[in-house]
């Protein structure tokens, strides 16, 4: 794998710090502003809305700045982002702060994920792309944790400092190590818009969203599931999210060497396991070795979803790929926001617990979705399962 490949996996682990990063700190933030624990769930639903709505839009309008530009405006954003709400004085000014870098969030993932799968054969496109999306899984690993354990030691503002550093040293690394990277190929927007007639991108897209809404209905609120159900303190908490994060970096690597080589049995596979381990977590929620556990399984299983959903989409868009993965980026972050408003709406109806079975629902449902094939002929198992590869990109100067 090139150098370039790493580093822009650096970066998607600064951005993934910060928005994923409030998931440990949500508590702490409703406590200190006074509100409810589902309210204080729209600083990552609200995120993730931004993104849905502006993704395919802000990919389209940049699509002919050089990349490495954009990456790195990108990056910028988010240390002024993180640096903002460290010093926000209510939560309206927090909101705020929290939406400014959404939404150039896309951008940033259609070029990394598209450019990476073209620095190798295009058989190995989904092990390169899972290199990128790596960094979501060491976020998860570390960010998030990190976050977590600061907030608990210090206070959530210094959680945002941290996450502001992080960005910092992504941006720094992009500027100094990665060459430039102009756009050679043709840009226009009618040419990307082509891919919007294809039905079949229209069901992955939807079945992505369903998956990912089904996964954030309960980790978006996993620092609350463990704190109230498996009653942990902040540093067990911490602790239960760097396990998660942990087995999540294998379980992301495997995934990409999986999809390589059949792309509907991983997403299946994927699913069903994912049904499993949360009925796990609601049957030995209360027990603290148990969940222990279940909490490695899960993050092991969980953090292909992203993966997956960027395999399927971009696999039915070569003719644009940068369009296709800005779109799965809205459509995923569209399930964020879903999964998340729905895991609040169940806890104020019933209680936290509960929010496992909304989750399960939504995983069975993108299951059955996998044995639908509309608006064209596969013409071999091979091909149906086969990840195709993407067109040129902008390359290395």
């Amino acid at each position: 794998m090139k150098k370039s490949i790493y580093i822009m996996a650096l970066g998607a682990f600064g951005i993934i710090t910060t928005e994923f990063g409030v998931i440990g700190i949500m508590p702490a933030i409703a406590k200190s502003f006074g509100i409810s624990i589902d309210t204080a769930g729209w600083l990552l639903s609200g995120f993730a809305l931004t993104i849905a709505l502006t993704g395919p839009f802000t990919t389209l309008l940049t699509a002919k700045v050089n990349r490495k530009t954009m990456m790195c405006l990108v990056l910028a954003t988010f240390v002024l982002s993180n640096a903002l709400s460290a010093v926000a004085p209510n939560f309206t000014v927090l909101m705020i702060a929290r939406i400014l870098p959404a939404f150039l969030h896309p951008v940033f993932w259609a070029v990394a994920t598209v450019a990476a799968s073209k620095q190798v054969e295009p058989k190995d496109a989904p092990k390169a792309v899972s290199v990128v999306l790596g960094g979501l899984s060491i976020a998860t690993v570390l960010g998030v944790p990190i976050t977590t354990y600061v907030a608990d030691v210090f206070n959530w503002q210094t959680s945002f400092v941290v996450s502001g550093i992080i960005n910092l040293v992504a941006f720094a690394a992009l500027v100094l190590f990665v060459p430039s990277m102009p756009v050679t190929e043709d840009t226009s927007v009618r040419h990307q818009l082509v891919i919007l007639r294809k039905p079949q991108l229209w069901l992955n897209l939807t079945a992505t969203l369903i998956m990912i809404a089904g996964m954030f209905s309960t980790y978006g609120y996993l620092a609350e599931y463990l704190g109230k159900i498996t009653r942990m303190n902040g540093g067990e908490i911490s602790l239960m999210l760097l396990l998660f994060g942990a087995t999540g970096i294998v379980g992301n690597w495997l995934t990409g060497i999986a999809l390589s080589k059949n792309v509907l049995l991983t997403t299946r596979l994927f699913l069903l396991s994912l049904v499993l381990v949360h009925l796990l977590a609601y049957s030995f929620g209360g027990l603290f070795v148990p969940m222990a556990i279940i909490i490695s399984i899960w993050g092991f299983i969980h953090t292909g979803g992203f993966l997956i959903g960027q395999t399927r989409s971009t696999s039915e868009a070569p003719e644009a790929p940068e369009l296709a993965a800005s779109l799965m980026v809205s459509f995923g972050n569209a399930g964020v926001t879903l999964g998340t408003l729905l895991g609040g709406a169940i806890i104020t109806l019933y209680n936290v617990h509960e929010i496992i079975w909304i989750s399960m629902a939504l995983f069975m449902l993108t299951f059955g979705l996998s044995f639908i094939t509309i608006g064209q002929k596969r013409t071999s198992v091979s091909e149906e399962e086969t990840v195709n590869s993407p067109a040129p990109q902008p390359v290395l100067e």
